[in-house]
């Protein structure tokens, strides 16, 4: 009798446990553009089962953190502030700050300026040990040092880029390959992806062989993602709304594939790309687009190429960034003008987002990331 009770126990205790291990709710934080004295990092309970968000925080992050990284094995928050000025001085600004996972407090610890302005994007190298920015009004990117403790040290490098003629340089997103061999950027207004190595010891970036691919003229490339193995390279381009395909030799060289456009056919009207990522199963590609206000959905073939699935209406006005669950069921969609964070839910079986009912209200919404 003893041995049922106590097998009925532990499957209690089983269900329980596996219950708050795969969790009904999950921590979502978003950066935001700031008005005035406004808050820029608000940090949210989302509730998977019944698809409700419960407001847990606003933390200053100083102004404008349209952008952010987070450092899940020590903790931080590393958002950018997108100004032409910080703290007083010529640059944008980098804030960091330290996340408390057991009370969902944020804290402040650092700012630094940095050089150039207009900072739009920020990633972690693979090992932790430093930071890339994109500065779009400053058309340049700068790698930021971190000290043992994860904390911005200093600049040790920041490179200007120069067009030719009327050109302007807007980097818009620098980050690793999955195995952090190699570091990528998107020059969205000199239509290019710069590939560089990453001098460890000095913080320095140096461009490889053959390390600048040319993009038809005015396609404005933005964001990326790589696929698991790092084999191919996923472009989408602001400008002229398409997805480009790339395959990635060993030496981190890109040999175009494929080019699709984002948008259906005999759409009218202006329209603008802005954020892509791949499903967690590695079957589904996603992109949004702003002025058709769609997240558009690709199948991804064995070899890598795209087909389009279709396409679901962004749930607002705008959507400047996305963010997939840790789960993989779940699309949220920071919808920039309309002021609202939409939720969808991933179909297995076709890989399109089916809109769910409740939203959450947040003014200019630009940066989406689960924290937890």
């Amino acid at each position: 009798m003893k041995t049922i009770i106590h097998f009925k126990f532990a499957c209690i205790l089983f269900i329980l446990v596996s219950n708050s291990i795969t969790g009904q709710s999950v921590r979502l934080l978003a950066g935001k553009y700031t008005e005035k004295s406004e808050k820029g990092l608000t940090l949210l309970d989302l509730n998977l089962k019944t698809g409700t968000f419960k407001l847990l925080s606003e933390s200053d992050a100083g102004a404008n953190p349209s952008y952010f990284c987070i450092s899940k094995k020590r903790g931080l928050i590393y958002a950018v502030n997108e100004l032409d000025q910080f703290k007083g001085l010529k640059g944008g600004g980098l804030t960091t700050l330290r996340y408390n996972s057991k009370t969902g407090g944020i804290e402040k610890v650092n700012d630094l300026v940095v050089p150039n302005g207009g900072p739009c994007f920020i990633s972690l190298s693979n090992k932790e040990d430093f930071l890339f920015m994109a500065n779009y009004t400053g058309g340049s990117v700068a790698v930021i040092k971190l000290d043992k403790n994860g904390i911005p040290a200093n600049v040790s490098d920041s490179i200007i880029f120069k067009g030719e003629g009327n050109a302007v340089s807007h980097a818009h997103m620098i980050a690793p390959d999955p195995a952090g061999k190699r570091i990528y950027l998107t020059d969205l207004g000199l239509d290019r992806i710069v590939i560089f190595n990453l001098d460890a010891s000095a913080g320095k970036l140096g461009q490889i062989s053959n390390g600048i691919v040319k993009l038809a003229k005015g396609s404005g490339p933005r964001h990326f993602v790589f696929n698991s193995d790092g084999t191919r390279m996923y472009v989408i381009c602001e400008l002229n709304s398409t997805v480009l395909v790339y395959s990635v030799t060993q030496t981190g060289e890109l040999a175009l594939l494929q080019t699709l456009s984002t948008l259906a056919e005999g759409f009218k009207g202006e329209s603008y790309c802005a954020d892509i990522h791949i499903g967690k199963n590695g079957k589904f590609l996603y992109g949004s687009n702003r002025g058709e206000n769609t997240i558009v959905t690709f199948r991804i073939a064995p070899d890598g190429k795209l087909s389009v699935a279709g396409r679901t209406d962004c749930g607002g006005n705008w959507p400047r960034n996305f963010v997939i669950d840790p789960t993989g069921k779940f699309i949220l969609v920071a919808n920039q003008r309309s002021g609202n964070i939409s939720l969808f839910k991933i179909d297995e079986k076709t890989g399109l987002p089916a809109r769910q009912a409740k939203d959450f209200r947040l003014i200019a919404p630009a940066c989406l990331k689960f924290i937890n």
